[in-house]
This record gives structure tokens, C-alpha cells and sequence, in this order.
């Protein structure tokens, strides 16, 4: 037992933000109009330039964002970048005080959650692994889905400030849970990402409005959130992203290597990453996910 619940209120709290990319930017927003103290920290400050000028302060790299803050987010690209930011000497842990929280909402590996958390521990910190679904709208309107790894009470904590930022924050349960429920999310989206590609492209080859389609099979058995979200934006040409492929192959990486590690096969997550794999080839990278329907355009 650690004792009573901490409150973390507007009035008592500086929260650090590092990463104000596509989500970020937005979930940090969120926090602001909330009223609380905001520390931002992004390798490009020209993307943190809106929440600068809603009234976030600007740090010069993250060891100064654990000097500073008692609640960090971390919501970058990699498990590489997690690492940078969170260990050696300029990293959270090395620099963050007893008693202080990191949060790191990025997509990353389990193995590598769990090494934060006890790396963390011992220096009297609360390390927590929060992934997230819900993509650019999600971030935007407050409405993601936040899968929390954590020792219980530590989720408690900051469940509040969580709840800022999503509609459905759910405890998974030990350090590295969050991180395992996320690669369920991406294996249940690889998969459903080809069926509504292929949905569309059937619709229209047989002479249908495809528009009219998603009238009828985004509200039956066949709806998901990418069919009502993402399928608009393939008909409508827009393939900016809310989630980049780059990244989603990243982390169907990490599931395979999961999967792989716990003797189990995952034949429809690997054909859907050598589809995403063969679109970088052809330099879709930065595209969104739903770009997968360009695959059926070569």
C-alpha cells in the first residue's frame, strides 16, 4: 500500500507533454482547457506552436520537462524514441523527482513498458503504459480509448486527468498490460482495414454508389470504426493522416514479434503488414492507414 490517493488538480499540478504531433497536439490541448500548467517538448517546436500560444511553456528537451512536471505524457513515434526519452542522462527517469508520474501514451512494446516501470520504480516513480485508439478524431474531441498498464493505485491517481482525454480508460491490469491490449486493437484493425478496402472496391466495380452502401453496412453486422471513419476518406481521396502507415506497420511489427514470443500464429496480421510494406514501397509512408485502398488502385 502507498497510502492515500494524490489529487492531481489544476491548482497543484504541472503537467509535461513530450511528442505534439497529429494526437498530441490535441490531447495536450485537452489538458490546457482544463486549466492546467502545461510543459511541451517536440524535437520541431514549429509543431507546438499552437499550444504555445494557447499558454503552454516551451522546454528545450525532456530532462528539463522532468524537473519541472509531476505528471509527463510521452506520445511519440517509436520504441526507439521512448527509449531516448526515457533513459540515460538527459532521460524522464534519470531527471524526474520521487513521487512524480510518466505516462507514456505511444504504441510500443510490452518488454520495453515493463522495463520503464521497474527502471522507474526504483527511483520512487510511477511509471504507467497508456496506449491509445481513436486516431486524429478521437485525439481532437476527447474520445479516445486508453488501455492502462499500471500498478492499481497508480492508475486511480490519474485516472481524472485520463478521463480529460478519452471517453473509455480502462485498467488492463500490471505494467505492460496496456501495451498487450493495444496489439489486440492493431491485429483486430489490420484485418478489418482489408475487408473495408475490398468492400469498397467490390461496391464499385459492381456499379454501386458506394456512398449509399455505407448507408446500409456501417450500421449492421459489418460495422467498425474504420468503415464509418476511414471508408468516407477513401471515396473523398483524402489519404492525409490520422494514424501514418509508417507507424501502423511498426506496430504490427511489435504484435508479430509478441506473437511469435508466445508460439502463436497471426496469419491475417501478416498479410495485411506485406500489403502496408508494399504501399511504402511506393512511398506512402506518410499516408494514413486508409491509403490501403490505393493498393487495389496499382
Amino acid at each position: 500500500m502507498r497510502g492515500k490517493i494524490i489529487l492531481f488538480t489544476p491548482e497543484n499540478t504541472v503537467i509535461g507533454f513530450i511528442g505534439t504531433g497529429v494526437m498530441g497536439k490535441s490531447m495536450a490541448g485537452h489538458l490546457l482547457n482544463a486549466g492546467y500548467s502545461v510543459i511541451v517538448y517536440s524535437r520541431t517546436k514549429e509543431k507546438a506552436k499552437e499550444l504555445l500560444v494557447k499558454g503552454a511553456e516551451w522546454s528545450a528537451t525532456p530532462k528539463e520537462v522532468a524537473e519541472k512536471a509531476s505528471v509527463t505524457f510521452t506520445m511519440v513515434g517509436y520504441p526507439t524514441d521512448v527509449e531516448e526519452i526515457y533513459f540515460g542522462e538527459n532521460g524522464l527517469i534519470q531527471n524526474g523527482s520521487s513521487g512524480s508520474y510518466l505516462i507514456d501514451m505511444t504504441t510500443s512494446a510490452p518488454t520495453l513498458a515493463i522495463k520503464i516501470y521497474e527502471e522507474a520504480k526504483m527511483k520512487g516513480i510511477q511509471a504507467i503504459d497508456a496506449p491509445v485508439s481513436g486516431g486524429d478524431v478521437g485525439a481532437k474531441e476527447a474520445k479516445l480509448s486508453i488501455m492502462v498498464g499500471s500498478e492499481k493505485e497508480a492508475f486511480e491517481e490519474v485516472r481524472p486527468i485520463l478521463e480529460l482525454l478519452g471517453t473509455n480508460v480502462v485498467y488492463q491490469g500490471k505494467p505492460g498490460a496496456g501495451q498487450h491490449t493495444k496489439m489486440c486493437n492493431q491485429i483486430a484493425i489490420a484485418s478489418n482495414m482489408i475487408g473495408v478496402c475490398e468492400a469498397i472496391i467490390y461496391a464499385e466495380k459492381a456499379g454501386l454508389d458506394p456512398q449509399n452502401v455505407l448507408k446500409s453496412i456501417t450500421t449492421g453486422a459489418a460495422g467498425s470504426w474504420s468503415l464509418s471513419n476511414l471508408a468516407p476518406r477513401m471515396l473523398a481521396g483524402n489519404f492525409e493522416p490520422g494514424f501514418y502507415i509508417k507507424h501502423f506497420i511498426k506496430d504490427m511489427k511489435i504484435a508479430i514479434d509478441e506473437a511469435e514470443r508466445m508460439g502463436m500464429e497471426v496469419p491475417g496480421l501478416s498479410l495485411a503488414k506485406s500489403l502496408y510494406d508494399q504501399l511504402v514501397e511506393k512511398g506512402e509512408e506518410n499516408s494514413g492507414t486508409q491509403a490501403l485502398y490505393k493498393y487495389w488502385m496499382s
